[in-house]
């Protein structure tokens, strides 16, 4: 077995059970991709085993803490099994589920949600996972019973880690003998509405299911707040755009820079039983639309603010930070007094703290006052752990607008 060594001092994040080893860090030692290491201490210690990754900053991923462990392939089906328990208990109301998410499962660099009652997708987005795909494979259809996996491993984190883009069938992609090729296409059910999706085209593993909470918590509001007007910007397949006209919306404009996710976003309106009249789609800019409507003055009664990740690592977060404060300082001055703004950021570079502050500065620079009704984060199923806080990427804030 391989060893890495730290330099002196640099163990204090491991013996707090961080998962993640810098290449900084590293004194000496080498191995190749996803090879499993022993992690050692300046005067060597053992701190863990980790996966290495030669091509990444982040070194090392930590499988494990305990020397005695194996790192084996009954370990994978181990940590899988435990995390799909965790999700049946948490009963999920939807037909759309995240089953394994990365270091809060112990499985760094792994994401796998399942569609519907037999469809997994599964990103391998880190050396170690890569190197173990097959146990990963046949561990996921023997802990869930499905029999389709198919894997969207096309995440910008793949070339950090030295990887190649892949995508395609991993298991069960052909029916009838090989003449047919399994549908990559689904539906799911959430709150009681239906979205559909295209696993080998959507963004992620097909669909933002890390939002599905916050979708149920605006159709709430725009019914109890009695919200008629709704902007939804960055809309992608309009998910909040269903949850509005759910709510009783009587308008809901949904912006995005993509047609063929704008053309979904009318099959939901009209899959779900709603008046197409009362959706209408634009296919533009995000900043440069909400600063069109401010000078045609249009007012919303409640805008959506779900853009895409401005800072991927904290490196990015200033001028981040200036991008999600344009956006914010639009949305408010569109609000009418008593407006709802449910404003995100997915960005792991951007603090929960550091996001607050950038929305009330904005609300400051537009001149008005909001109350926080609800700070927002990811679905249940999308866990975090007390020792690997950047897994909070997800953060979302519900103002009120004041005056």
């Amino acid at each position: 077995m391989k060893a890495i060594r730290l330099h002196e001092g640099r163990e204090r994040s491991l013996l707090k059970r961080h998962p993640w080893v810098f290449e900084g860090a590293v004194a000496r030692g080498r191995a190749d991709p996803g090879e499993t290491v022993r992690v050692e201490a300046a005067d060597g210690r053992f701190l863990a085993w980790g996966a290495f990754s030669p091509a990444s900053r982040i070194r090392v991923r930590c499988w494990s803490f305990d020397e005695a462990e194996r790192i084996d392939a009954a370990l994978f089906a181990r940590r899988i099994q435990r995390a799909v328990a965790l999700r049946e208990r948490m009963a999920v109301a939807s037909s759309g589920v995240r089953l394994v998410h990365g270091e809060a499962d112990g499985l760094p660099g792994l994401v796998v949600d399942r569609y519907g009652a037999d469809l997994l997708v599964a990103q391998f987005g880190s050396a170690g996972v890569e190197r173990w795909k097959t146990a990963i494979a046949d561990a996921l259809l023997a802990a869930t019973g499905c029999t389709r996996l198919y894997e969207r491993s096309d995440a910008s984190v793949r070339e950090l880690e030295g990887l190649p883009a892949m995508t395609g069938w991993l298991r069960g992609g052909e029916l009838n003998g090989g003449d047919m090729t399994a549908p990559t296409t689904a539906t799911i059910t959430e709150h009681g509405w239906h979205l559909t999706l295209d696993v080998a085209e959507g963004h992620k593993t097909g669909f933002y299911l890390d939002q599905r909470d916050n979708r149920g918590w605006l159709a709430h509001a725009v019914r109890h707040f009695g919200l008629k007007r709704v902007l939804n910007t960055y809309c992608y397949t309009g998910g909040f755009t269903v949850a509005a006209l759910q709510g009783g919306a009587t308008q809901v404009v949904s912006v995005d820079s993509s047609a063929p996710a704008l053309a979904r976003v009318q099959q939901h309106v009209a899959l779900n039983g709603f008046d197409a009249g009362a959706s209408v789609c634009h296919d533009a800019d995000v900043p440069a639309f909400l600063k069109q409507a401010l000078h045609a003055g249009e007012r919303f009664d409640a805008i959506v603010l779900d853009p895409p990740k401005f800072a991927p690592t904290a490196a990015h977060a200033e001028r981040a930070a200036r991008a999600y404060k344009h956006i914010n300082l639009l949305a408010f001055q569109l609000l009418v007094p008593g407006g709802l703004l449910l404003t995100f950021s997915c960005s792991g570079g951007i603090s929960a703290d550091l996001f607050h502050k950038i929305v009330a500065g904005a609300a400051l620079d537009a001149g008005v006052d909001g109350a926080i009704l609800q700070r927002l984060q990811g679905a249940p199923d999308h866990p975090t752990t007390m020792t690997f806080p950047e897994g909070e990427y997800l953060k979302g804030l519900a103002v009120m607008r004041q005056a």
